[in-house]
């Protein structure tokens, strides 16, 4: 984590990093709507990153604003006001985005946003919250936050906000980015979406070191998205060609992991013309768990 507040930390931009469901299960459905899941999520080297100028003001604000989305609705001036609400403070802040993850593509872009925003003024107002007084603020803001403020790449139940570490093998991810942004709440209120997949333990899907299996399981939310989505479906066929892809979250990116940086490179040199992507590199854990900004 990063350590307590210095004024050169003021100076610094922070990693929000994407993450990917590997597998996405939906088991159930509560009373209040919110669906039961089963997911492994994991961490990659694409990023958002932030920076935090003072202000003395008392404002929050997003300096960089995201087109479409308006400033009260964006989750990292959420994230900054639940934290001054829940510990008093009164000082304000402008957010710098640098946003390099797609909106709308299954990244977990805007939740990582958060969670950064939550870790890294916790230092800088130098408010002392814990991690799981973080956490409980993440979750009221959504619950794929609470992953990227636990720190590492995890096996998660619940609502995505009950989370036990899992260590996963070096991977290499071609994801690919259909010219689409899918709106998660669409996809979960689809009535023909599968929501009682059997349940599994997280041994089921790693016994230990070296047990893990690319491929396991497979996402429910896949077929709503590609019914509704003739792009993600297009996409997720081309790269099924290649190796065992499926849509990430509630889409629209998919993936396929590989083993080696050149077996995936190689994959992503054979994109067809009109179709984008990228390479990216499965962490081990957040990247700020290691900085000593």
């Amino acid at each position: 984590m990063i350590s307590p507040a210095d004024p050169q930390h003021w100076a610094l931009w922070y990693p929000a990093p994407a993450k990917l469901n590997l597998f996405l299960h939906v088991v159930g459905r509560r009373p209040d709507g919110y669906h039961c899941l089963q997911t492994v999520f994991r961490f990659i080297d694409l990023a958002d990153k932030l920076h935090f100028s003072r202000r003395e003001d008392g404002l929050i604000r997003l300096a960089s604003p995201v087109a479409g989305v308006p400033d009260e609705d964006d989750l990292c001036v959420r994230a900054a006001k639940a934290l001054r609400a829940a510990t008093g403070f009164t000082g304000g802040v402008d957010i710098h985005l640098d946003k390099r993850i797609p909106i709308g593509g299954g990244l977990g872009g805007g939740s990582s946003d958060a969670a950064t925003t939550l870790l890294v003024l916790n230092r800088l107002w130098s408010l002392g919250v814990e991690r799981k007084g973080l956490i409980e603020l993440g979750v009221s803001l959504g619950a794929d936050v609470a992953v990227f403020l636990s720190g590492f790449n995890a096996f998660a139940e619940g609502i995505g906000e009950e989370l036990v570490p899992i260590v996963l093998p070096p991977a290499w991810y071609v994801v690919m980015v259909p010219p689409v942004a899918v709106p998660t709440a669409t996809i979960f209120s689809a009535p023909e979406l599968t929501r009682n997949t059997k349940t599994i333990t997280i041994s089921g899907f790693s016994a230990g070191p070296g047990a893990y299996q690319p491929g396991f399981g497979h996402n429910d939310l896949e077929p709503v998205v590609c019914s509704r989505f003739p792009q993600v479906a297009e996409h997720l066929a081309w790269l099924k060609t290649q190796g065992d892809a499926r849509v990430t979250g509630s889409g629209a990116c998919v993936f396929a992991e590989f083993s080696t940086e050149m077996q995936a490179n190689s994959v992503a040199s054979r994109m067809p013309s009109g179709m984008r992507g990228m390479v990216a590199r499965g962490l081990e854990r957040h990247p700020l768990e290691d900085s000593g900004a």
